[in-house]
């Protein structure tokens, strides 16, 4: 069911008002005009837009955005859009939440899906810990068994489910980029170059996974890889939000930058749209669309909660030490200084 949309800056008023009168009207985006019109995006927040800012008050917590990849389509290519897409969705929640968007009369969908079938942000939630706090190689481990054994079967459910209610659309399928540069540059975390590099290789593994499943079903394959090499977190531009002590939910997520000029012309070319309208569609949304809006967030490290008094205590950390280590990265110190000080202090 269509949800009224409200805008949560100045930015989005020019698109609230150009579509403001169908929105009010309870507009939901026709699938049966003609093609080349619309456009339906499904997913998790990487589809969403989650990490661009400007979210649709739309009544749930899927942190939508217009300045998502579908968004910037819709905007240069004057298609209408219904941006299903949500934060922390997983397969089984396209399956259950987003298809009744589609039907026999839909022309362009895109959807990113997959990364958090394989828990991707608790895996980068476990490795952002100090070494003697963390597991990061089997975290790491566990998530690439999932995408090997688990996610190609999920997959594939979703994309015959897409294909079987909307036969005639153009299928879009985004990959995720590699989120590291081999340099952490943030206070709040504990990234090794060999686990910056596993996690990038890992990110290479679940993009060949996707990539089997969309062609398997005649779907294009937005490869967006090389598009954010040199503007990963870290890089200057940077396109992805480093960890977010806060606003945790854009934690290694795009910003509207990697959205609109990394994602967006690779997502329109596989969509086969093209030219400007210089028009803006109308702009529907879904309900919330994701069985836990939550899932997909990156935590930063707690050095003074219980888990870590526990595995400072293990490692043979002293209570003075671990202080130590939690006044230094208050005050500011370099990476370098705070993992050398956490390997010193483990002995």
């Amino acid at each position: 069911m269509a949800k009224p949309i409200e805008f949560s800056s100045a930015r989005a008023v020019t698109a609230a008002c150009l579509s403001l009168a169908t929105v009010l009207a309870g507009f939901v985006a026709s699938p049966a005009r003609a093609a080349n019109t619309s456009i339906v995006a499904l997913g998790d927040s990487y589809s969403s837009g989650t990490g661009a800012g400007d979210y649709l008050r739309d009544g749930t917590a899927c942190l939508r955005s217009l300045e998502s990849y579908s968004g910037v389509i819709a905007s240069q290519h004057g298609l209408d859009l219904t941006l299903q897409a949500c934060a922390g969705a997983v397969t089984e929640d396209v399956l259950q939440y987003q298809m009744e968007a589609l039907d026999s009369g839909t022309s362009h969908v895109s959807i990113s899906i997959g990364g958090n079938d394989i828990g991707f942000s608790k895996v980068i939630t476990e490795c952002a810990k100090p070494g003697w706090m963390s597991n990061c190689d089997s975290a790491i481990d566990n998530a690439l068994l999932a995408a090997e054994q688990q996610l190609p079967g999920s997959l594939d459910r979703v994309y015959a489910a897409i294909r079987q209610r909307a036969p005639r659309a153009r299928v879009a399928v985004a990959g995720y980029p590699r989120l590291f540069n081999g340099y952490d540059c943030h206070i709040a975390t504990f990234f090794t170059r060999n686990e910056m590099s596993r996690l990038n290789a890992a990110a290479d593994q679940l993009s060949q996974v996707i990539a089997l499943a969309a062609r398997r079903h005649g779907f294009f394959y937005a490869d967006v890889r090389d598009a954010f090499h040199g503007r990963a977190v870290c890089d200057s531009p940077e396109w992805i939000h480093n960890v977010r002590v806060t606003d945790t939910a854009e934690s290694f997520h795009p910003k509207a930058d990697g959205y609109r000029y990394g994602y967006a012309p690779i997502v329109a070319d596989g969509l086969g749209v093209s030219g400007d309208r210089s028009t803006q569609g109308a702009v529907t949304t879904g309900g919330t669309t994701s069985s836990d809006t939550r899932r997909g967030r990156v935590y930063v490290p707690d050095l003074t909660g219980r888990e870590a008094k526990d595995a400072a205590r293990r490692a043979g950390i002293s209570p003075s030490e671990l202080e130590a280590l939690v006044r230094a990265q208050r005050s500011g110190a370099s990476n370098a200084r705070l993992e050398r000080m956490s390997v010193e202090a483990a002995g």
